[in-house]
Parts: structure tokens; sequence; C-alpha cells
């Protein structure tokens, strides 16, 4: 039974493939285009599904769209005319599309995979709901979905049991946590759908000062989670902007421009919104153990990203553990469809064993083998050095006890926004200066964004102040204090952005200035190579820890294939790339030709 799961046209288009109820790949039409967020459809996400399985789309049993167009146009509809005149812009220019193509998805999609079967079409957070619970490790659970907006579902949660979802309850449009962050999100100078996270990152330099005004006049929070937004104070209605003038005045002025300094006021602004939105969380949280009783969570949906909220309802809430569906935006919905397919409207049998998760580490896109490789750099004159499988942990581990920063591409593509080892940059955790030269000389970003930490699976309780595996870099928990560093009376009353150079820890280049981290443990049956090398480094070194950032610049999506990866290895200060068994060293490279127009693109204040 092959089912083919696909999300569009809102952001981080994606496609899965689904056999027999296996999950045997996905990916992000991004890592193709190499469009940042690329809502177009996933053409080249669904080639490579097909390919991986050696597939045409006349063997699909099935086809799964993530949601119910219609319901969202009502919804559009509905929403312009409620608030009519106003948006009549935006409307003239959104509607010809819906009448055009999105109105018409199944015959779109019939016509561009020429596919004559049967096309399902879940509700938006029944996708959700579905890639939450059904990859879980658990055979029954309650589950928590948060994001923007669906059809008309903002928020809902209900029980997974076996081979069925069923949602209970939830919260329409406009009310949306999701869009309450994107809000502050775009009020800070950050972009929508992709800046929410450096939101987040922003949040331990400031003090939560505004929490109680966007208690008072942006949200009524029940004490069940449940809220309404004061929507005089938002524009997302009608398709202009998020905020008006109202927002502004009630905040002291007019949003930050991109690449503008941060000033305290922002900061300020993005710890408030962060604690509303944890405070928010844990009470969902704890009114959903509640009413179903249940001992585990499953969550999904933008807001799932948020690691911190999902670190204190770990830590905090009233459930045994959690799990978060690795790719819980968008992009995760096409996960969701295809499983909703084989498990809900097939009605197949699903048995976990309470241990292990069926995302396979969420290795599931592209590889690339030696052979390919091999000739790609043949083929255009590129230097390097070959390293054999058994001496490549040594042989990385030296090079970042070196303090060399290494490009590091291996095995299958992770599905989700996350590196988890596959396509990452990695460095040494334990240099204080780390953190300033892989943001400013290798990625062209924020100086105050913090790097994560990978570390073997078995130690992680020696180093952070957590009891469990996180394997998708979706939780954040405390460094332990046994390896922090006392602070000075004079480096206590720094304040800000000043915070940022201060050496906190025995690993300060992935502790931010909070004592947090957001963790990916590192397990050797999903990564070998991987677990090995960090293995060695711990050996030789003493640290089971290193950096692991995504592979890619400011700007740019994750590097899907080794022409990508040596691509923004070249414009990039990375000292060496490995890619497969062979070793690429900068300084052996001959320069590339100017880009001005990329350089233009990354360059910083």
């Amino acid at each position: 039974m092959n089912i083919l799961g696909i999300s569009a046209f809102y952001h981080d288009s994606a496609a899965c493939m689904v056999q027999d109820g296996e999950i045997v790949s996905a990916a992000q039409e991004e890592r193709f285009s190499r469009k940042k967020h690329d809502f177009s459809f996933p053409k080249n996400a669904i080639n490579y599904c097909l390919q991986e399985s050696g597939l045409k789309a006349k063997d699909l049993d099935f086809i799964a769209f993530y949601d119910k167009p219609f319901l969202k146009f009502e919804r559009i509809l509905e929403t312009y005319l409620a608030y009519a005149p106003l948006g009549i812009r935006s409307f003239i220019k959104a509607i010809p599309l819906w009448i055009k193509q999105k109105l018409w998805m199944k015959e779109f999609i019939q016509k561009e995979l020429d596919f004559e079967g049967k096309i399902i079409f879940p509700e938006h957070h029944e996708s959700h709901a579905a890639s939450a619970f059904f990859p879980s490790p658990f055979q029954e659970s309650a589950f928590l979905t948060i994001d923007g907006v669906g059809e008309w579902t903002t928020t809902s949660y209900g029980i997974g049991k076996d081979n069925k979802i069923d949602i209970l309850a939830e919260i329409h449009f406009p009310h949306s946590l999701g869009l309450l962050y994107s809000a502050f999100t775009y009020y800070t100078g950050f972009k929508v759908n992709s800046g929410e996270y450096k939101l987040m990152g922003l949040a331990p330099y400031g003090e939560p000062r505004y929490k109680d005004l966007i208690l008072s006049e942006l949200i009524d929070l029940k004490e069940d989670g449940s809220f309404k937004i004061n929507m005089k104070y938002f524009n997302y209605c009608t398709g202009l902007r998020m905020i008006n003038k109202r927002f502004e005045r009630l905040f002291d002025g007019p949003p930050r421009r991109s690449e503008s300094r941060f000033t305290q006021h922002h900061m300020d602004l993005a710890r408030s919104i962060q604690e509303v939105t944890e405070e928010v969380m844990l009470r969902m949280a704890r009114h959903i153990h509640k009413e179903t009783g249940h001992r585990y969570l499953c969550l999904a949906g933008g807001v799932a990203l948020n690691c911190v909220g999902n670190g204190r309802i770990l830590r905090e809430g009233p459930f045994e553990d959690i799990w978060i569906q690795p790719a819980a935006g968008d992009a995760g919905g096409a996960l969701g469809a295809a499983l909703f397919v084989w498990y809900q409207y097939l009605g197949n049998r699903r048995v976990t064993d309470g241990k292990k998760d069926l995302q396979q580490g969420s290795y599931l896109g592209p590889r690339f083998e030696n052979g390919y490789i091999a000739d790609y750099l043949k083929r255009n004159n590129i230097p390097y050095a070959v390293v054999s499988d058994e001496d490549t942990p040594e042989r990385i581990a030296d090079l970042i006890a070196d303090q060399k920063v290494i490009g590091w591409f291996q095995g299958r593509m992770e599905f989700g926004p996350r590196a988890l080892g596959s396509r990452s940059i990695i460095g040494d955790a334990r240099s204080p200066k780390m953190q300033e030269i892989m943001n400013l000389k290798i990625k062209f970003r924020e100086s105050f964004r913090p790097f994560a930490p990978s570390v073997l699976k078995e130690r992680v309780s020696d180093l952070f102040e957590i009891d469990r595996e996180s394997p998708y870099m979706l939780l954040v928990a405390p460094v332990r204090k046994e390896i922090r560093r006392e602070m000075s009376e004079q480096e206590n009353r720094l304040f800000g952005i000043n915070k940022l150079n201060v050496v906190r820890s025995s690993i300060p280049a992935v502790t931010h200035i909070d004592y947090s981290a957001r963790i990916q443990t590192v397990d050797k049956e999903y990564n070998p190579l991987y677990y090995k090398m960090i293995e060695k480094f711990d050996e030789k070194y003493g640290c089971p820890v290193i950096i692991n950032t995504s592979f890619n610049v400011r700007g740019e999506p994750i590097v899907c294939t080794p022409e990508d990866s040596y691509l923004c290895f070249m414009r990039t200060n990375m000292d060496y790339l490995i890619m497969g068994n062979f070793l690429i060293e900068k300084k052996e490279q001959k320069p590339l030709d100017k880009d001005i127009d990329w350089l233009r693109k990354f360059e910083l204040d």
C-alpha cells in the first residue's frame, strides 16, 4: 500500500511516502528549490519520494492532502466580509489564486501527477494531530496541536488510541497563540513564519516587563488555557499587516526595522511574549491532563517548535512523558495526512513498544553515495583526501579539538527544520569564542543566536538537567550546576546583549545566557558515524558534546546535495568539509568567482 502525503501553498511545502504503514521518505520542497520556506506545489519533494521507492504516480494507492481547501476558503471569505471594506487590496490579490487553483486542489493534483486514484483531505489540525500521535511511541496518549491557523482551527486537543485520533475541543480563528507570537516576531523586526525561533532565542536577554500588559490588553487567558485575542490591536484578519497603530502605541513605537540594532525594549518584548506563550502552553497541558487522564502527551503545530515551552511542559507539567513531531509545522502535515489515511481511514492496526517512535531519527531525506560524491569532486577538480569510515570519527574529533569548524554531510537528510547530524556544521562546545565565530563568520547571522549541543544519549544527564533523550532538538533544559561557572559581581550587573560573551560553563558555546541549552541526544542506532565521532571526541578530550548547527547560511535552506554543500562551504569561513569518505580542506581550494549578489544578500550591519 503506497500513500503519498502532500502539504503545499501556505509555507514549508513537503511530501512524504508511507508504505504499508512505514514512513519511508519525507522532505521539504525548499531543500530542492533552494527557496527558504518554499510554499509552492512540492514537485521536487514528490519526485524524490517516488524515486526513493522506485514508484511512479500511477503506482500510488492514495494521495493525502494536509487540509481542506473549501473550508479554508470559507474562512477567508467570511473574514474578509466581516472586515469589509478593510483589506480590499489583500482580497483582490488573494482571491484570483483561489478561484484559479487552490479551490480545485483535487483536479490540480490529478493533473500535476497524472493520478486517477483516490485523494483524501483530512482537516489541517487532524493532519497535525496524526503527525503527533501516530509516529509516537505511545499506544495511547493525549495530543495538543497549536499553530497560526488551519481552516478555522488554531488550537486543538484530543485523544489518540491505537489507530484512531479524536479531537475533543478547539479554539478558532482569529484567536490564535501562533499568530499572537508572530505579531511580536513582526514587531521586533523578524520575518513572520520563519523568525519566531529567533524571537525565542532573544528572550533570555530581556526582562518580562510587558507580560502583565500583554495579559491585560492583548489576550484574555483562562485558567484552562483557553483564550481570546483582543482584535482591536491586530490587522492580520485583513491580510495587510500583523499589527496596527494601536499596538504600536501600546508598546511605545513602530516595529523595529530589519537589520537595525536591538534595544533593551525589543529584548524585553521577546521575553514577555515568550513567558506568556509558556504560561498558555502549561495551562493547556494541565487542563488536558485533567480532562483526559492520560499519562502521555504528543504535540505538533508550529508552536510545538517552541522548545523552551516544551521543556517546561516536560519539567513542570503533569505528564510522565511527551513526544513532539520533529517536523511540527506545516511540512509535518504531509506526514500526518499520509498516516491518517493508513490508520484512521483504512483502519490498519497500530502497535508500539512504548519506547521507540516510528520517525527513525527523522533521517528520511535523500542520501548520496560515495560514487556520486567522488564523481562530483573529480568532475570539478576539487582537491580532497579519502578517509575511511573507521578513521573518520578520530580525524574529525581531532579537527574539532584543534578549533576547526567543519561541514558534516553524511547519510540521509533530516526531515524538519533542525539539522540532526546529517547536514550539520560542527565545532568545539568548550570554546568561549566558537559561538561568535560560527554566528558571524560561518552562518552570517545575528550574534545573539545560541547554538545547540549534540550529546551522546547515554551521557545527557551528566551535563544537562534532563533525565531522558531529546533526539529532535525540541527540548530545552538547564546546564547542570556542576559544570556552570560562578559569575563575578561585575558580570552579574551586565544586562541585555552585553551578557553575550560571558563564559557561563565548561561548554560555553552551547550554554545560553540563562544557562539553558536546546539539546539533541545522539543515538548510535540511527546515526552511528556521528555517534562514533562524538564518542571519540569524548574518549580523547573528555567531552561528550559538540556544537551542532544546521548546514546553511542565513536566508538559505539547509543543504541537500554535495553541490549545495560545497558551495556553502566555499562561501563561508568553514575550515573543512567531510562528505561521505571525502575530506576537503579550505586552504587547498581554488577561490570561487566573486558572487557579489550572494554576498550582498547576507551582508550584516
